[in-house]
């Protein structure tokens, strides 16, 4: 079966949802249309061997659960089976009873598909047919459909089942994108991660691919078509977990449809319940490829409590241990999960392909979670390459997206390196937009007259050149007319080009200092003034007298200031030792003796900066540092520090230094800045032509609004 007739047989099985129409908003359609697909393929893989097994049954219903099921899947030669004597055509002989014969039908499945139907929520969709009487004409439609294993194998049954889930998730819009990455998308990541492997044309190679957030299982399913197109012979074994029920019934059963091992489609939040930590020896579960289009931009709080108890007792023995996002994106948290499984080198590696949004890229300063994290897989040289991809790609977001690709095992020529891709100019506008997707990459084998943009972008990867470039037609902002430019679209890096120092750069504090009746009266807004005259005391008496105490002593200060004010308030003192000796004389005389929180609140009233006073400096003859003047710089971290500051500081802040004990080393992977081609702005005389044309159109609507 041509891959035309399995767009054909998806279509016909959908077009039966005119059926549905009214009740059913296009968006739902999928809720019946792909659980009847899988009941109706499993009721024709069962058709031989019914008999056998429904006269096998009785002999074997005494024995454990575990001998039944092992008997008869042995009978069906398929992993599960139905003890119920009905199928889709015989319940039509019974109209009347159709729903409640349909779920005892469900009911007799092995408990692996009444598992897919209980995630599919079908039995819900049963009872909403039944009530609007569409259910018998729909069950009756599908029960005509030939999809017996004589007419479709399981590979033709598998093109047609995700046929059926791209078209669902391209009804949905909205919905799609948390449960479905575009197709090309899925096939450029799978280009990439396979394309370097030189072992997998070897006669029989078992290959394991993982997606811890494999929703409806497309990365799984293309990875594995890669793989079987490229050798028949080969023997793909496919993982993936979910937490939503329907993507994970759909995936399972389309694991079912294609005769894989469904078992290993896994229920369940990847963080908090992994499905595959360790294997039947209590070794680390690890997989030679993993894909993965993680949520963008979700947060994990409800995960935060387990997240961070690993990360803190098991550390980078766990999954966890370079570091924790912000609370509000997870990205980073998938990332990590996936790299815990990779195979040692030795034992072959792994290759990773990970969909991000910008914010992973370089979200988070120096010695943030997410910084460190970068950090932490640069230097460990397990990034490879990252690639700016189109905006408007997904379903339900416009923003751009960018694909790592990362491994444990480099080839010679990439160690240290990382490439940059910039592909955000490789699309073709869609005839028509689904939702926020109206931009694709262009493939020949989804439209002849499509440009080969994947092969184009996998060529860029494989070549790792740096400074390559492709000429795009884009549009002259002054004539807008469209015209050719080079841009350059591939550059290399060495590793540490990401890193850099940040340093914190101290200037001194140089203070004034004067009694004038301004500065004395701020002196009342002094945080330390105000306390004086508080109390925390729940004793109602004791309370009072504290408060009462407080403002004798408030009052004290201030008679102390108005003498010192009578004495020295036409001096201004920049120099605030001299300036601390002359209120220490008042102070004794007067026998009032500042406490150093009383102190602290006189200074800060009394001063103002200022840039021609002395530096204050502490006991030590050190000078304080200005807070308000403190700032940072970012140092590559390929630049020697001290250089870096004799260049770029110290000519314009002398009196600066930097206080080492701040500096921090921070990774960010600053993409769209390396590909930042600076565009003039349009001549003077040009715009004013526009404001004129634009002046004139104007003109000419209103006298047509009021002729």
């Amino acid at each position: 079966m041509s891959a035309d007739h399995h767009s054909q047989l998806a279509n016909f099985i959908w077009s039966l949802c005119n059926l549905l129409r009214g009740p059913y908003k296009r968006n739902e359609y999928r809720k019946v249309i792909l659980p009847l697909t899988v009941l109706r393929r499993f009721d024709c893989l069962l058709a031989p061997t019914k008999v056998q097994v429904l006269a096998e049954h009785p002999k074997i219903e005494t024995k454990p659960e575990t001998v039944v099921r092992s008997l008869l899947e042995k009978i069906t030669g398929r992993p599960f089976y139905n003890l119920s004597r009905l199928d889709l055509p015989k319940l039509l002989d019974d109209p009347n009873q159709l729903a409640p014969n349909l779920n005892a039908y469900l009911n007799g499945f092995s408990r692996n598909v009444r598992e897919i139907m209980e995630r599919f929520a079908f039995d819900q969709q049963i009872a909403r047919l039944a009530e609007k009487n569409l259910l018998y004409e729909v069950i009756k439609k599908f029960a005509a459909v030939d999809l017996s294993p004589e007419r479709v194998d399981n590979t033709q049954m598998g093109y047609i089942f995700e046929e059926l889930i791209r078209i669902g998730a391209e009804q949905s819009n909205e919905e799609a994108g948390e449960h479905f990455t575009p197709r090309e998308v899925i096939k450029l990541m799978v280009n990439l991660l396979l394309s370097p492997e030189q072992d997998l044309r070897r006669s029989h190679v078992v290959k394991t691919i993982y997606d811890p957030a494999c929703g409806t299982g497309g990365m799984l399913s293309v990875a594995e078509r890669y793989i079987r197109d490229l050798n028949a012979d080969a023997d793909p074994h496919l993982f993936g977990q979910d937490w939503n029920d329907e993507s994970w019934a759909i995936c399972k059963a389309d694991m079912l449809i294609k005769g894989e091992d469904a078992d290993n489609i896994v229920l369940g939040d990847s963080f908090t319940q992994d499905g595959f930590d360790r294997d039947a020896d209590g070794k680390r579960r690890t997989f030679d490829y993993m894909l993965a289009n993680p949520p963008f931009g979700v947060e994990w709080k409800q995960q935060q409590k387990i997240i961070e108890q690993e990360a803190a007792s098991l550390g980078y023995s766990g999954r966890f241990g370079a570091g924790l996002p912000r609370i509000n994106d997870g990205s980073l948290l998938f990332l990590q999960h996936m790299l815990a499984k990779m195979r040692a080198p030795q034992d072959g590696g792994s290759r990773i392909g990970i969909v991000f949004n910008g914010s992973p890229l370089f979200t988070g300063d120096a010695g943030s979670g997410e910084s460190n994290i970068r950090q932490w897989i640069i230097e460990n040289d397990w990034l490879e390459a990252v690639v700016a991809l189109p905006d408007q790609l997904f379903y339900n977001t416009g923003i751009s997206t960018y694909l790592w690709v990362l491994t444990n095992r480099k080839e010679l020529r990439r160690q240290g390196q990382v490439q940059l891709i910039d592909a955000r100019r490789f699309f073709v506008k869609m005839p028509k937009g689904l939702g926020n997707k109206r931009h694709k990459i262009g493939d020949p084998a989804d439209r002849a007259s499509e440009p080969d943009q994947i092969g184009d972008i996998t060529r860029l990867f494989g070549n790792f050149q740096d400074g390559e470039s492709r000429t795009f037609i884009e549009e002259d902002p002054i004539t807008r007319q469209p015209v050719e430019r080079m841009r350059v679209v591939s550059k290399v890096f060495a590793n540490a080009g990401f890193g850099f120092h940040k340093i914190t750069v101290e200037r001194p504090l140089r203070l004034n200092f004067q009694a004038t009746p301004e500065r004395i009266a701020r002196l009342e807004t002094e945080r330390g003034f105000i306390h004086l005259a508080a109390s925390s005391k729940k004793n109602d008496k004791a309370r009072l007298a504290e408060i009462a105490a407080g403002q004798r002593r408030q009052d004290e200060i201030r008679t102390l200031l108005a003498r010192f004010a009578e004495m020295h308030g036409t001096t201004l003192y920049q120099n605030r030792t001299t300036f601390l000796s002359d209120p220490r004389e008042v102070d004794r005389a007067a026998g009032v003796r500042l406490t150093a929180p009383e102190l602290k609140a006189v200074l800060s009233a009394l001063s103002e900066r200022d840039e021609t006073a002395e530096i204050c400096r502490d006991r030590a003859g050190h000078p304080e540092p200005d807070p308000e003047l403190r700032d940072t710089e970012s140092v590559p971290l390929q630049e020697a520090i001290a250089e870096y500051f004799r260049r770029e500081v110290l000519p314009h802040v002398p009196d600066a230094w930097i206080d080492e004990s701040k500096t921090k080393v921070g990774y960010e992977i600053p993409l769209n800045r390396h590909f930042y081609r600076y565009e003039p702005p349009r001549p003077l005389e040009v715009i004013e032509a526009d404001i004129k044309t634009l002046e004139s159109e104007i003109l000419a609507l209103l006298k047509e609004v009021t002729a």
